[in-house]
C-alpha cells in the first residue's frame, strides 16, 4: 500500500493519478479525503496528531507528504515542525519510505539565479526558516535514525486545476480573463522558472518508487531557459488572443493590500524572489530518469484549454 499524506492540494491530485501505475492500493489522508480513483482508500486524520499518523501510515510501504498549510507564517511556524515529527516517527515505527515534497523558500537569494540541490541555505524570510528547519528534521533523521526518504523540491508551480494561491493563477491567467491586463511582481524583465504540476505528479510517483533514489535531495522536473515575467504574460495573452497588457504592482501595494487580502501582505517577504532571476535545475532528475519537463508553451495551452474553455473558443472563432 501506498499513502498520500495531505491529500486534496493539486499536486496530491496528479500524484494519486500517477500513482495508479505502481499501485493497486492507494490510500488518502486528510481531515476531508476524498478519492481520485474510484478504489481510492480514504482515511480521515489531522496530521498534527501522532496516534492519527501512526494510524493513517500503518501498513504502507511509501508515504508521500504533500500537506500545504494556510499561507499565514504563524501557522507554518507552529504546525510544520509538528508534522514533520509526526511523519518521521510514524515512518520509522511502520518501517514506510517517506517522500516529502518540498520547496525552494531556504536557498540562499544569492544563488536562485541557479538552484540545484546543493544550493547553499540561507533562508531570509520567516517562511524560509520554517523549511530550512523541516528538511533538517528530516536529514537528520536520513542520518541518525535510519528513516528511508526523499526530499523533492519544486520551484513555483503552475498548472491546471489549481485552486489554492498561485503566482500565475491569481496574477495573470484570472485577471488576463477578467480584465484584459495582468499582473507582475518584482522585475518583470527578470527570468522566473515554473514547474508544470501533472510533471510534479509524474516525478514523484516515479522517485518513490524508485529504490535508488531515496536518501537523496532531488528537484523535480521544470523546464529550462525560463521566460522573463513580461514573457510568461505574452505567452499566455496570445494563447488567450488577448493582447499582452499587464502592470507590474509595486512594492508598498503588498503593505497596503494586506489589510484586505492576507495573502497580499504574506508575499511581501518572498517578493526577493521576482527581484532577480530564479533559475530552477532539474538536469539531475531529466538525466537520471531520461524525462522532458513540459515546455512553457505547452503548459499554458494546457491550461488555457482546461480552465478557460470559453477563452479558447472565442480564439479560435477569430481564427475563421
Amino acid at each position: 500500500m501506498q499513502t498520500i499524506l495531505g491529500s486534496g492540494g493539486v499536486i496530491a491530485n496528479e500524484l494519486a493519478r500517477e500513482l495508479r501505475t505502481y499501485t493497486n492500493h492507494l490510500r488518502l489522508v486528510s481531515r476531508q479525503p476524498q478519492k481520485i480513483n474510484n478504489d481510492d482508500e480514504t482515511f480521515s486524520a489531522d496530521l498534527t496528531h501522532l496516534d492519527q499518523v501512526k494510524a493513517a501510515v500503518k501498513g504502507s510501504t511509501i508515504v508521500y507528504l504533500t500537506a500545504g498549510l494556510k499561507y499565514k507564517t504563524h501557522i507554518w511556524e507552529a504546525t510544520w515542525p509538528k508534522i514533520i515529527s509526526n511523519v518521521i516517527d510514524a515512518c520509522i515505527q511502520h518501517e514506510c519510505k517517506l517522500v516529502f515534497f518540498d520547496n525552494v523558500y531556504m536557498y540562499d537569494p544569492n544563488y536562485i539565479g541557479c538552484m540545484k540541490e546543493d544550493t547553499p541555505v540561507r533562508p531570509v524570510s520567516r517562511k524560509g526558516t520554517v523549511r530550512a528547519k523541516i528538511a533538517d528534521m528530516i536529514l537528520d533523521s536520513m542520518a541518525k535514525r535510519d528513516l528511508n526518504a526523499i526530499i523533492a523540491r519544486s520551484a513555483d508551480f503552475y498548472g491546471p486545476h489549481i485552486t489554492l494561491k498561485s503566482i500565475l493563477t491569481e496574477l495573470a491567467f484570472k485577471p488576463m480573463v477578467k480584465s484584459g491586463t495582468a499582473k507582475w511582481i518584482g522585475d518583470a524583465h527578470q527570468p522566473h522558472a515554473f514547474t508544470f504540476t501533472p510533471d510534479a505528479g509524474k516525478a514523484l510517483a516515479l522517485l518513490g518508487n524508485t529504490e535508488d533514489a531515496y536518501n537523496q535531495i532531488w528537484h523535480l522536473p521544470t523546464a529550462s531557459n525560463p521566460p522573463t515575467g513580461k514573457e510568461w504574460i505574452h505567452l499566455i495573452a496570445k494563447e488567450m488572443g488577448k493582447s499582452p497588457n499587464y502592470q507590474v504592482l509595486a512594492p508598498w501595494f503588498f503593505s497596503v493590500s494586506g489589510w484586505f487580502v492576507p495573502f497580499m501582505k504574506e508575499l511581501k517577504e518572498m517578493l526577493y524572489q521576482y527581484e532577480r532571476p530564479y533559475v530552477f535545475d532539474s538536469s539531475k532528475f531529466q538525466e537520471n530518469f531520461f524525462f522532458k519537463p513540459t515546455k512553457y508553451r505547452d503548459g499554458i495551452r494546457k491550461i488555457v484549454h482546461e480552465e478557460f474553455p470559453t477563452i479558447e473558443n472565442k480564439k479560435d472563432d477569430k481564427l475563421y
